[in-house]
């Protein structure tokens, strides 16, 4: 079942279209991975789920109905663009989010205890907001957002700032709201991040849908003929014999003399030429076909080669 539905979304700004006729689903239970490059449209479109905006057009379904401002207490949102007050207390800040989400103070000081012990950051309960770090701002609009147990969670580039060790620790406890029955809309420009938490993905591109699907199943569909290339020798002679035969994806040089060359092939019939020019033209080393990162697949659905 799906719990929120995506029809035929339209938004305008001035004279610019933010979104143009977008429909997607997105499975309960699931993380769903909205991708796009910067201005694509991408936190438009998470505005006018969380009723901060309303399309010109369409509709947002949520389940089987019409999506409405009551829904708003079964989201959480944490934006891209962080925001907390400075001049309060930490843990006043914190239960001030929570009441505005319907929990009464008893409860919101009690499960936020346990998350503010969970996170390692019981120290920083009466101190001002204005003294946290960026990642300990972040951790603690984590925490807010996910507090009052929503329906639907929507994290707009959650990792941005966290060094590894943090952004792991999100990474788990994501995981773990899912696992508990959480539906969670994922916005992110780290293709690693989606390949590690996210079920399905959309990506948005110049206002438009262009490619929506299963992870797994959308990097083995566009998997054909991606190959890499070990060799020793010079980029530019590499690339000269075989750029006519195939699309050069990425390029890697190393220390140690074994570069490497990422290629598509379109045309099954290339393979056997590319590899007798790859081989003319510099030492080859070897020559294996891979599955594509979504890394791979977002640069070329981006750049309308896939």
């Amino acid at each position: 079942m799906d719990l929120i539905r995506i029809e035929n979304v339209t938004k305008t700004f001035a004279k610019h279209t933010a979104l143009d006729n977008v429909s997607l689903s997105i499975p309960e239970g699931s993380i769903y991975g909205l991708l796009g490059p910067n201005g694509a449209g991408k936190t438009t479109l998470l505005r006018i789920i969380n009723r901060i905006i309303a399309p010109d057009k369409g509709r947002v379904m949520f389940g089987d109905r019409v999506m409405t401002q009551e829904d708003v207490y079964r989201i959480g949102y944490m934006p891209e663009e962080r925001g907390l007050y400075k001049k309060m207390k930490v843990g006043e800040q914190a239960i001030f989010f929570a009441r505005l989400k319907g929990m009464s103070r008893k409860e919101a000081t009690t499960q936020l205890k346990e998350w503010f012990e969970k996170f390692g950051i019981q120290e920083w309960w009466n101190k001002n907001v204005s003294e946290l770090s960026k990642g300990m701002a972040q951790k603690i609009q984590f925490i807010v957002t996910v507090l009052h147990n929503p329906r639907l969670l929507i994290f707009d580039e959650p990792f941005s700032g966290f060094d590894p060790i943090n952004a792991n620790l999100l990474k788990s406890e994501i995981l773990a709201l899912r696992d508990k029955g959480a539906t969670i809309i994922f916005s992110t420009h780290n293709m690693s991040s989606v390949e590690e938490v996210c079920d399905h993905i959309t990506l948005i591109d110049k206002s438009r849908n262009i490619l929506s699907g299963n992870v797994e199943e959308i990097r083995h569909m566009h998997g054909s003929n991606i190959f890499e290339i070990d060799y020793r020798g010079k980029e530019a002679d590499i690339r000269k014999a075989i750029e006519k035969r195939c699309e050069i994806m990425e390029t890697t040089e190393s220390p140690i003399g074994i570069n490497k060359i990422k290629i598509h092939i379109a045309n099954d019939n290339e393979v056997r030429t590319v590899i007798a020019a790859a081989n003319e033209s510099v030492e080859l080393r070897s020559f294996k076909e891979i599955i594509p990162s979504m890394n791979d697949i977002f640069i070329r659905a981006v750049g309308g080669n896939l």
